[in-house]
């Protein structure tokens, strides 16, 4: 096997979303669901499945217990011709996740798997030294990878989400970081958080905006902007992954900033009409 352009550690898990008129308020009641499915979930297998797409090579680290549920994960990234390295794990991280048509979502963590023993330690090092990339998603075995990682001197990408610039478990992901990724659901002033990464030693940092698209800070302090490309929105899962794969896929191609913000914003497009994380899962796992 060759060594991977991109290098993924994070989760891959086992979803069952629910769609509701609205979220559920914080008393008892009863609420009846417009729909719901099982599906692959995970925010790394979300990267995988798109820089997958883009003709990216690349190689998700994940763990997964031998269950139904890690069976299911294994065989749905498999079909869709995703590269995977499984880890065991006591168990596989299943979520239940409620949303709105209108793209709320609250997502509760049934499991997830706590780090591993090391054992595949030998040729995880060897994998990343050899990448162009590495992307550590916030979970417990990329956490325990991080001092490794940074050993390597090849560029980290980390994706925070929705932090609130305080959270205590992000910041060593973040300490490591060449690239950040948020989302501006928990922040006041998202371009100041962005200069703060900056101004931390990251050359990139970006925020995205839902709707609005997103917004990017270079490492000459450069704001830049794109636009959210306009599609009829199925569901909203995937998409930050989705847009993170295409900036990554871009700027190792050699494209600028602002270029790698429209090829994030085109990868996110592209899993906005699908139920599950990728259009590479319908074939196998239904439209």
């Amino acid at each position: 096997m060759t060594s991977p352009s991109v290098f993924i550690a994070g989760p891959a898990s086992w979803n069952r979303l629910v769609v509701l008129d609205h979220l559920p308020e914080p008393v008892p009641h009863m609420q009846f669901a417009e729909d719901s499915w099982e599906t692959v979930g995970g925010t790394s297998a979300g990267k995988v499945l798109s820089l997958t797409a883009l003709g990216r090579d690349v190689l998700l680290y994940a763990l997964s217990a031998d269950d139904e549920d890690g069976r299911r994960v294994r065989s749905a990234l498999s079909d869709a011709g995703a590269p995977t390295l499984w880890g065991t794990s006591a168990q596989t991280e299943r979520h239940l996740n409620l949303m709105t048509p209108a793209g709320e979502r609250v997502s509760l963590y049934l499991s997830s798997p706590a780090a591993s023993d090391g054992a595949q330690d030998d040729r995880i090092r060897r994998t990343m030294a050899d990448a162009d990339a590495l992307v550590l998603d916030l979970a417990a075995e990329p956490l325990r990878l991080l001092p490794m990682a940074a050993e390597t001197g090849v560029p980290i990408w980390v994706d925070v989400h929705d932090y609130d610039g305080e959270a205590e478990f992000h910041r060593p992901f973040l300490a490591v970081a060449d690239a950040v990724f948020c989302n501006a659901d928990k922040l006041d002033d998202p371009v100041a958080f962005l200069r703060s990464r900056i101004a931390a030693g990251a050359s990139l940092a970006v925020c995205t905006l839902g709707a609005d698209g997103a917004v990017a800070v270079d490492d000459d302090g450069g704001e830049h902007r794109v636009a959210a490309i306009r599609v009829d929105v199925h569901d909203t899962n995937g998409a930050g992954d989705a847009f993170l794969a295409g900036v990554l896929d871009a700027r190792l191609s050699g494209l600028g900033v602002p270029a790698a913000l429209e090829a994030g914003a085109r990868s996110a497009s592209t899993v906005l009409g699908t139920r599950h994380l990728h259009p590479l899962l319908d074939p196998h796992l239904g439209r």
